[in-house]
């Protein structure tokens, strides 16, 4: 359906219905896209198709609704995909735009086609990525960004958008949760730290990253946010919070929401090639990333950050890299490339931003 030179009447009615299920990174990597065409086609619907979990992350973004994918229970399977497909059908979708391409989108492309709906998914490039990853005949170049790839899709459908167009949200106001963490009326600026991914092989070592913290902490000019989650993270995370004056771990003293409130309200963030990147980045926040057995070639780099903000191990000593596009690989002799990052770099890095 060609839909470029809709009329305003004929736009009004049109939703387009976007999947993003999972990772928690993945999804707010489309939050600066979908907020660009929201500011490019005001009139045209959007219905996102993602986890109840992630709501939150769309919550400033008008015209757009969140439609809660239960795929454990209620839309597992294919007899949940199809009773999904069926309730999807009454929101009078005008086209699909599959931000995931895998498995249970393509069940969901197929459920929708035979409706009529036109669907494009998105191109992960993934012949790409295999040539950027390999041990031999590496061919290391910057690849697409996974935004402008989201962006892609909807070009294909007949929306074109500018990504360089994009203009953050003002900053939300806080809750009396989240003052109550602070230093209240303090003059320091405020930083992020999320210490942990889904790898140890893009996960700086713990032992260094206590370094961090600890003279960022000595030099009394921030205030220090710990983010993580999951038992054993937070556990962590109480552990350094509690020997530093400057430092609260977050985890489990606010919602999501108020997390992200919160993200949107620093001045900074340290983060590993993980998902807490991304939601600091779709705010506009200046967002140092360390980098281990992967890179921002693959195109994962979070929205809008300069290249310097991205710390990498050494890799003259460590030419295979990227060996992974998720950090799920590493090859023998790999596992410490992260110690090659030093704790100075870090801290350089962020007193160079605020």
């Amino acid at each position: 359906m060609e839909v470029s030179n809709i009329s305003q009447s004929d736009a009004i009615e049109t939703n387009i219905l976007v999947i993003r299920l999972s990772a928690m990174g993945d999804v707010g990597m489309t939050v600066p896209v979908l907020r660009t065409f929201r500011a490019t086609y005001p009139d045209v619907k959007l219905t996102v198709l993602t986890r109840k979990f992630f709501e939150p992350m769309f919550s400033n973004i008008e015209n757009l609704e969140v439609y809660h994918a239960d795929v454990d229970n209620t839309h597992k399977g294919i007899l949940g995909l199809t009773r999904l497909s069926s309730e999807l059908s009454k929101l009078r979708i005008s086209a699909v735009a599959d931000l995931h391409n895998v498995l249970r989108s393509n069940v969901l492309k197929t459920l929708l086609s035979l409706r009529g709906i036109k669907v494009v998914q998105i191109d992960k490039g993934r012949a790409e990525k295999k040539a950027l990853t390999r041990s031999e005949r590496k061919v290391f170049k910057q690849l697409k960004t996974t935004h402008q790839r989201y962006a892609d899709v909807f070009k294909k459908l007949g929306y074109p958008i500018d990504l360089a167009t994009h203009q953050f949200p003002e900053k939300q106001s806080l809750t009396t949760e989240i003052l109550s963490l602070t230093q209240k009326n303090s003059t320091k600026k405020w930083l992020g730290i999320a210490p942990f991914a889904q790898y140890e092989s893009k996960t700086y070592p713990l032992e260094l990253m206590v370094e961090v913290i600890e003279t960022l902490d000595k030099e009394n000019n921030f205030e220090i946010f710990l983010f993580g989650g999951g038992k054993k993270e937070t556990d962590i995370l109480n552990n350094i919070g509690s020997k530093y004056k400057n430092v609260i771990n977050v985890v489990g003293k606010l919602s999501f929401k108020e997390e992200l409130r919160l993200i949107n309200n620093l001045d900074a963030m340290i983060s590993m090639d993980s998902g807490n990147a991304h939601l600091a980045a779709m705010y506009g926040v200046p967002t140092v990333t360390l980098w281990g057995v992967t890179h921002p070639f693959t195109g994962f780099m979070p929205f809008g950050q300069p290249m310097k903000y991205a710390i990498l191990p050494d890799l003259t000593k460590y030419d295979l890299i990227p060996t992974s596009i998720y950090g799920n690989k590493v090859p023998p002799n790999y596992e410490k490339v992260m110690h090659t990052i030093q704790p100075e770099t870090v801290i350089k890095t962020i007193n160079s931003i605020i």
